[in-house]
């Protein structure tokens, strides 16, 4: 075999390899919502058969580590979505819902390549680099873990990471099947009082007040007032309600004009107003919490 065809050859199979390590995880588990409005993990999918003491269990400590070789590629499709990879970790926070995965993918390898640890402090996160360690709360209970997102996920609307059997009941969340968080990255040596507060994606003005959390589906921002008006017509028209509404908002002297349905209870009440727009063919959409 020539030089050139050789070449050619084991890049196929390296492209190959990165992608199964991609579906292998593009499968992980978000929650669900049963008839009654309570949260289930997928079928087929649990916590372990013998609990453990999880108090035992420390937190990820961050480490400066190169990155995943299989792990990042610009991007990857799963379920006929395409999900790109940020080039790097700084200055993200982001609130929004977190799932879990448990035992049925228990020894399974992840999208960086190590073996899925569902005792261990990690997680899966659709585009931070891998790895990458991250600090995450619960927002109704204040509960903080670090972690180290190893693996791609989850792939259900509107969650923004999937924790770990251990992560989810240090945090208080295992029992709901999802819970309200706020996931900010984190750099070796960083500690809490020196991660950036200032900084949150998905449209989302700082607030302190977790007593209260309330989950709202975004459906777009504009700067043009008309923009708005035209789109939150549409969807009571499409939803025959007025649902939606919008809200004006001023940041560093930049008008927004923001198109919300909300706010929701739980997350059962938020995924079945999403089915429901995207039944009405409304795609575009995110959650976002305050």
């Amino acid at each position: 075999m020539k030089t050139a065809q050789l070449r050619r050859l084991i890049a196929f199979l390296l492209n190959g390899t990165c992608l199964l390590l991609l579906i292998s995880c593009g499968s992980s588990p978000s929650s669900i919502e049963n008839d009654d409005g309570s949260s289930a993990i997928e079928s087929g999918d649990g916590p372990p058969p013998e609990s453990i003491d999880v108090s035992k269990v420390p937190n990820a400590v961050p480490k400066q580590t190169s990155r995943s070789r299989y792990g990042n590629p610009k991007s990857y499709e799963v379920f006929g979505k395409q999900y790109y990879v940020m080039a790097t970790h700084h200055n993200y926070k982001e609130r929004g819902i977190a799932s879990w995965y448990g035992s049925k993918f228990h020894g399974r390898r992840t999208s960086s390549g190590e073996p899925y640890d569902m005792h261990g402090m990690t997680a899966a996160h659709k585009s931070l680099p891998l790895p990458t360690y991250v600090k995450v709360t619960n927002l109704k209970n204040n509960r903080q873990v670090i972690l180290k997102v190893n693996d791609r996920g989850p792939f259900h609307e509107g969650r923004i990471i999937d924790l770990s059997h251990t992560a989810a009941v240090k945090l208080g969340i295992k029992a709901t099947g999802t819970g309200w968080v706020e996931v900010e990255a984190i750099s070796p040596g960083q500690t809490n009082d020196q991660t950036n507060s200032q900084t949150i994606i998905s449209s989302l003005a700082p607030n302190n007040k977790t007593s209260a959390v309330a989950l709202y589906i975004q459906l777009g921002a504009f700067s043009n007032s008309d923009n708005a008006h035209q789109l939150s017509e549409r969807i009571n028209l499409l939803l025959s309600s007025n649902q939606a509404y919008i809200i004006k908002r001023i940041n560093n002297d930049q008008t927004l004009y923001k198109v919300r349905i909300g706010p929701f209870t739980d997350t059962a009440q938020a995924d079945k107003q999403i089915q429901l727009l995207n039944e009405k063919g409304v795609s575009k959409h995110h959650f976002i919490i305050e």
